[in-house]
């Protein structure tokens, strides 16, 4: 640390807040942890890190003088010369040894003790192992190890159990339930801690949460009247805060991890929840505002007398598991919480809204610079956000100089301050800015690295806020209450405006248009269907905002406001209420942020919108008062039909249709869709084949009276070639997803599309990823595309052409265009589906700089390509699944598709590589299986070169590799984001298939040479050695690196020949020659 502890009492302070108790008694004693069946063998600690490097004193007693110099060590099995640093230009364990003796075994005095030192460096040659391309390696040396000395002469074996970890305070996900029951076993019972299941993750896993509290009556008294009362009178609490009358009262802050692989913030929680459960007094070291050093202490029982401690340890444990940001549904919940499509999110937003704790810290990793918000503008308008950012600012400095005083790092930042723009609190999608809209003082806090310095910080952020909020809470409390105070009164208080600014910085304030408050009196939200064309999602709004905890009434009698009259049973959200603002963030239209020059991520929200219901916003005062009574819960509506009826008409009007339509399909039902007249589009069912699910959807049925035209539905098998987020909205929507060579639809929103893979299958493209790969491969003539950045976002105004893929929308929609693209020209004989509106007030909300070339241009179309059905959306349909509105566009055009006819059997694919020729096998089985592909030309060009790139692409495909939904970072300084290489670059790199080079470039125009491929697909299959000898005459003409992958390949048969010429370039027949023999030989 560059804190100057000159005094050894001060260093035991230290050392007692920052290490766990196991790490201090390994730092200070003799540890023996033998081995079964072994000789003794003491070590000075039996903990080691990834992260730190550290000498272990060794000492063992055979009984004996034995001869030292035979004594062989080894580590889990392995000598200690085998434990290679990682080499990241060969991409594999190649480097230096690690672990070494630096002090020579050597008896102490005249006795048989001998004693040596074991050096155990780094083995990613870093203390940081925040690089994506580490990161993702890391955790396959987790794990326990024997340290063993042999001597030969006598067989004799002295060993000792080690762990090697992370650092010593990392807990895999198995291991956190096992550390929060340690402390539930050992806590004070006068302290109270409660342990929650706030839900389960995708794939079945725990979300662990802990309550810690002075007493039981303390959560108690705040659930039950302090909160309460805060939100429905905070006048009341006010007056008592200021007259002095308030007495005993707590208010909670909680501690967050929502990306498990930022490691730190789930393990700084369980150090927490250890010293502020388990201690007396933590005692650690800060600075005040001039740099001035101090030690503060807290007494833990005075913190619970004011405070109630809140930990979710993380939000998505199954990334936990896997070492991934996304949970198991490829899903970054960091941009989930407003939207809430996944069941982490649903589940931890939930208590969230319970609580609306005071202050909300989620810890993530790895920004340089130890960034801690308050965030740049521009800022959310229904935040009070001058309620908030003093606050902020203040809490943002104690967790910045606690972090920075208790680690070796030296320095923290705050964007509010130290950035111009680009980190913004603009959406409400992050975790803490989330909380923001709760009252809550909500930071994020990146840690610089993947270190033990960053969970020393990490901790001391966590002690850091918990003494902030200590020594502020009446006025934090008064300001919160304040806040609510404003929507209960129904106040927009001009105090705000200053913080609302443009680009150039000047105060553009709420923008109120004519009104003279920002915020309406009332949303309605009908469900009458005369009023509302998709009763399904005006529930499923409901049942949001209650969940989030709203308040909704629902009218008791009928209601006229502005000429429109309301039934009874009618919903309506009072806008006078303490959580306004975050009502308002979900059901108004948004904001056009165009003129600034960086956003961090999308900003529109508008549920009415994007989910595609009716609520309409009301500023009439009292316009329901007195007609309208508390809505506690709600029931989704079934659907009602008459058993007498023999078929009814489905209206395609909502998603529910599509998934009971995909039921019945698949149940081996008849479902018909009317091609034409008054119910075009719509589907047509037997009652007998829909009574058994009318409890279980919400469909707007008819009976059919009527002869109508009808073509019978097959239910497509689809591929989804492009992002996690399109393949969730498929399978939630019923439809099949399978692999490339069973697919009669390819869905692709990431442009990874080729002549090949679309072979004899129909297209749905998204996006202009998906418009750049079609014109790249000029698979339209006529076709083309403009856009001004693919980061580009906007809601805007569109027509809508009457066509059987449009079905169910009107003729004027709100679409959503999230890759700031649209269509310039269509080929000759094209049907149009959808176009900007040609209005210059087309756009309604986003971040789109140069939207305005948008207007009157062309969205969607359709049209074939070798007589199957090819169709691109420049607009967004599965943006993070929330754009439920347009789901139906999907799913109309993939009822459309066809199944494809076979190739005529023995028909040689490409005529460069006939029948005979000794790649034919291996290209047309590689062709079949959507893997490999031609060129525009018609032909596969079996001689030419194959490049990196090409070859990333094909290993991508192969073995199934994803990238995010939005690339957001290029590990390599020669590829952007939006390289055409990029994802693939990003997918191989990321699994450990293929590295870049040391210069930190990928190259993917370079060749591959034929070492290099035996490496990789030693890497990318897991290959192992057999221990068959084999005859390769050129093996030693390999780079050491790269030999015994060529002996691997030659073990498993790949190879037959005895000349290897691994400095040869690869060919493209060559490359699918390995692939497919390597293939066969998993099957």
């Amino acid at each position: 640390m560059k804190k100057l502890l000159t005094l050894w009492m001060a260093m035991l302070i230290a050392l007692t807040v920052i290490l766990p108790a196991e790490a201090i008694q390994a730092a200070g004693s003799t540890e023996s942890a033998q081995v079964e069946g072994s000789v003794e063998l003491d070590v000075s600690q039996s903990l080691l890190a990834i992260t730190e490097e550290r000498t272990i004193e060794v000492q063992v007693d055979f009984g004996e003088r034995i001869d030292l110099d035979g004594l062989e060590w080894s580590f889990g099995g392995k000598a200690l010369s085998d434990w290679k640093q990682w080499d990241s230009d060969a991409g594999d364990y190649s480097g230096d040894a690690y672990i070494t003796v630096v002090r020579e075994p050597a008896y102490v005095g005249d006795s048989t003790t001998i004693e040596a030192e074991i050096e155990f460096g780094l083995p990613y040659g870093t203390t940081d192992l925040s690089p994506r391309n580490i990161r993702v390696l890391y955790p396959e040396l987790i794990g326990e190890y024997a340290l063993t000395l042999h001597d030969p002469a006598t067989d004799q074996v002295a060993s000792a159990e080690m762990k090697l970890n992370v650092y010593d305070e990392f807990r895999t996900y198995e291991e956190i339930k096992p550390a929060i029951d340690q402390v539930f076993a050992e806590a004070d019972r006068d302290r109270y801690l409660e342990y929650k299941k706030l839900g389960e993750s995708a794939e079945g896993r725990d979300i662990h949460f802990v309550v810690l509290a002075r007493d039981e009556q303390a959560v108690e008294k705040y659930l039950d009247e302090t909160l309460p009362t805060a939100l429905e009178n905070p006048a009341e609490i006010l007056e008592k805060l200021e007259n002095g009358t308030m007495g005993d009262y707590q208010i909670p802050i909680w501690f967050n991890n929502i990306h498990p692989d930022e490691v730190e913030g789930i393990d700084a929680q369980i150090e927490l929840l250890n010293k502020l459960a388990l201690e007396d007094e933590v005692t650690f070291q800060t600075t005040d505002e001039n740099g001035a050093e101090h030690t503060v202490t807290l007494n833990v029982d005075d913190v619970l007398d004011h405070l109630i401690i809140l930990f979710n340890f993380t939000h998505n444990p199954d990334g936990r598991v896997a070492n991934t940001r996304a949970n198991a549904n490829g899903f970054d919940l960091n941009r989930d919480n407003a939207y809430q499509t996944q069941v982490e999110t649903i589940a931890v937003n939930e208590e969230i809204a319970k609580w609306t704790p005071l202050s909300f810290i989620d810890i993530h990793g790895y920004v340089k610079g130890f960034l801690i918000e308050p965030a740049t503008p521009p800022h959310n308008p229904n935040f009070e956000y001058d309620l908030l950012v003093d606050n902020m600012v203040e809490q943002a400095h104690a967790m910045g100089r606690a972090g920075v005083a208790n680690s070796d790092i030296d320095s923290y930042l705050i964007p509010l301050f130290d950035y111009e723009n680009g980190w913004d609190d603009m959406t409400p999608a992050y975790t803490a800015i989330f909380t923001m809209l709760h009252g809550s003082l909500g930071h994020t806090v990146e840690v610089p690295d993947l270190s033990q310095d960053s969970l020393y910080a990490a901790v001391h952020v966590g002690l850091g806020a918990t003494d902030y909020v200590l020594k502020n809470k009446d006025d934090l409390f008064k300001d919160q209450l304040t806040l609510f105070k404003r929507g209960v009164d129904g106040e927009d208080n001009r105090a705000v405006d200053p913080w609302f600014v443009n680009q150039a910085g000047e105060e553009i304030g709420r923008i109120r248009g004519e009104h003279e408050n920002f915020f309406p009196e009332y949303y309605v939200i009908p469900v009458d269907e005369q009023l509302q064309k998709n009763v399904l999602e005006a529930t499923n709004m409901v049942e949001y905002l209650l969940r989030n905890g709203i308040k909704v009434e629902e009218t008791t009698e009928e209601v006229s406001v502005n000429g429109v009259t309301y039934p009874a049973g009618t919903y309506v959200v009072p806008m006078k209420q303490a959580k306004r603002g975050f009502a308002n963030a979900m059901l108004y239209p948004g904001e056009d942020i165009s003129d600034w020059e960086a956003m961090y991520d999308a900003i529109v929200v508008n549920f009415p919108a994007l989910r595609g219901f009716d609520s309409i916003e009301v500023r009439e005062e009292n316009a329901f008062a007195g007609a309208a009574q508390a809505v506690e819960s709600i029931e989704k509506p079934g659907t009602v039909i008459q058993s007498t009826v023999s078929h009814y008409f489905i209206e395609n009007s909502n998603n529910d249709a599509v998934k009971l339509v995909n039921d019945l399909l698949a149940a081996g039902r008849t479902v018909e869709q009317v091609t034409s007249g008054e119910y075009a589009g719509d589907f047509l069912v037997q009652t007998s084949d829909l009574l058994s699910y009318v409890n279980d959807y919400t469909l707007v049925v008819e009976p059919v009276e009527e002869t109508v035209e009808t073509r019978e539905l097959e239910q497509p098998k689809v591929a989804v070639i492009g992002s996690a987020q399109s393949k969730f909205v498929v399978e939630q929507l019923g439809f099949p997803v399978v692999e490339l060579d069973e697919a009669d639809v390819v869905v692709d929103d990431a442009g990874a599309m080729t002549p090949d893979t679309i072979n004899g299958k129909a297209y749905v493209g998204i996006g202009g990823r998906s418009l750049n790969a079609v014109k790249e491969a000029n698979l339209l003539e006529g076709f083309d595309f403009a856009t001004t950045e693919l980061s580009h976002e906007g809601l805007v105004l569109a027509d809508v052409t009457s066509h059987p893929y449009t079905a169910g929308y009107d003729a004027e929609e709100q679409l959503y265009v999230t890759t700031g693209s649209w269509i310039t020209a269509v080929p000759q004989g094209s049907e149009l589906l959808a176009r900007v509106a040609d209005d210059s007030e087309f756009f309604i909300a986003g971040w789109w700089p140069g939207h305005e070339g948008a207007q009157g241009e062309t969205l969607a179309f359709t049209t074939t390509y070798e007589e199957q059905p090819f169709t691109l959306f420049a607009n967004d349909l599965t943006y993070r699944a929330h754009t439920g509105h347009s789901f139906r566009l999907l799913a109309n055009s993939l009822f459309a598709a066809e199944a494809s006819e076979e190739a005529a059997p023995g028909e040689a694919r490409f005529p460069d590589v006939p029948a005979g020729h000794w790649a034919n096998e291996a290209v047309e089985a590689l062709y079949q299986q959507g893997i490999i592909s031609g060129h525009a030309d018609g032909t596969f060009k079996p001689s030419q070169a194959l490049s990196r790139g090409q070859g990333s692409g094909l290993l991508t495909t192969a073995l199934q590799l994803e990238s995010p939904p939005t690339l957001t970072e290029v590990p390599f300084t020669d590829l952007n984001v939006d390289d055409y290489y990029a994802r693939v670059a990003w997918a191989v790199e990321n699994a450990g298939v293929m590295n870049g080079k040391s210069n930190g470039r990928f190259a993917a125009n370079d060749p591959l040479t034929r070492e290099q491929m035996a490496s990789i697909l030693v890497r990318a299959f897991d290959l192992e050695n057999t221990g068959e000898t084999v005859n390769l005459s050129d093996s030693d003409q390999a780079a050491g690196v790269h030999k015994d992958d060529i002996v691997i390949l030659a073990q498993h048969g790949l190879t037959n020949e005895t000349v290897y010429r691994p400095k040869d370039t690869v060919t493209r027949a060559e490359f699918a020659t390995f692939l497919y023999r390597v293939l066969a030989g998993l099957e």
